[in-house]
């Protein structure tokens, strides 16, 4: 059984790590039924990351896409993201709206960054409403 994704930053069609993501898109462009806070982070081993943060109510509606993954992708996308690990993002179940049909709504996982990894003086920009490929200039992942 499929798993909906809703990828809102590299794992996009077009952007760096799309490569890294072979579902079924499904429809087109999405935003999340709440808003969220969507930064672009600099890391010491990342530039110009996408975060989006948990703390729905703040923040804007944030757009995206929409990816049918199988268990083996989705277990390789959590590995890419870092579930479960210090600093990684936490999978959970989130809802989007489709842009041309505001009434569709879907219950997705969306990979979220935990609020407490905002730290004071980290260098971001933001919040966004999406992760554009402006944006995405400069992105970088060194995974040593």
């Amino acid at each position: 059984m499929d798993t909906l994704v809703f990828v809102y930053g590299t794992l996009k069609q077009g952007f760096p790590n799309f490569f890294r993501n072979s579902g079924r898109r499904i429809g087109g462009s999405y935003r999340t039924q709440r808003p969220y806070p969507l930064y672009v982070v600099q890391l010491p081993n990342e530039d110009r990351a996408p975060w989006l943060v948990d703390l729905p109510g703040q923040g804007q509606h944030v757009v995206g896409e929409v990816f049918a993954v199988d268990a083996a992708l989705l277990a390789a996308m959590d590995a890419f993201e870092e579930v479960g690990l210090p600093g990684g993002y936490v999978r959970t179940e989130i809802a989007v709206q489709a842009l041309e049909a505001p009434h569709t709504v879907l219950q997705v996982q969306a990979y979220l960054k935990p609020p407490a990894q905002l730290v004071p003086g980290q260098r971001r920009e933001g919040p966004f409403a999406a992760y554009t490929e402006a944006l995405a200039v400069g992105y970088r992942i060194d995974p040593g």
